[in-house]
């Protein structure tokens, strides 16, 4: 007598793969009407509740090579994104596969993330905020936040404007 199991069976035998939650950012750069306009740093981080660094999602800043840069100076200026410097940004080694990246011209820019793998290490259930910060040479600062929970129950997608620096920010969170 022969016995075959349903697809179904199989799966609740040796369990159903596991779908990590994903986290995705959007940030757009405006455009300025400037005499002398730069690109600006931008980082984007998430926070604890108790604002310690959980992790380094994105840095743009000056990485042109050391031929082109012979004493660094790209780096030199990432402290300028000083809330995103004194929460980890300093103990980072910059460059970082996967993390750091040349600065953005302006336009909407897009970041996804799988929990577990890359930039996005598994998170613990709880209270949350993805941190957005730009500074640009001559020009200003910006910091804006957005809270969520983790992991996420249902898909969200919260939307906050910057003023100068940042345009919209948009977090799209799925479980």
């Amino acid at each position: 007598m022969r016995y075959t199991l349903a697809p179904a069976a199989i799966t609740a035998l040796i369990g159903a793969p596991a779908l990590a939650a994903s986290l995705g950012v959007n940030i757009e750069v405006p455009r300025l009407n400037v005499s002398e306009y730069h690109r600006p740093y931008v980082a984007a981080w998430i926070e604890r509740a108790d604002n310690s660094m959980a992790a380094t999602l994105a840095v743009w800043y000056d990485v042109r090579t050391k031929t082109n840069n012979p004493e660094g100076e790209g780096t030199k200026w990432l402290k300028d994104m000083r809330q995103w410097w004194r929460r980890g940004g300093r103990e980072l080694s910059v460059p970082v596969d996967g993390v750091t990246s040349a600065t953005k011209p302006a336009g909407k820019h897009q970041l996804s993330f799988t929990e577990g793998s890359g930039a996005l290490p598994k998170l613990t259930p709880g209270a949350y905020k993805l941190v957005v910060e730009a500074a640009r040479e001559v020009g200003g600062r910006e910091v804006i936040s957005i809270p969520f929970q983790w992991p996420p129950a249902s898909a969200q997608q919260p939307v906050v404007s910057g003023k100068e620096e940042l345009g919209e920010v948009k977090l799209e969170l799925k479980p």
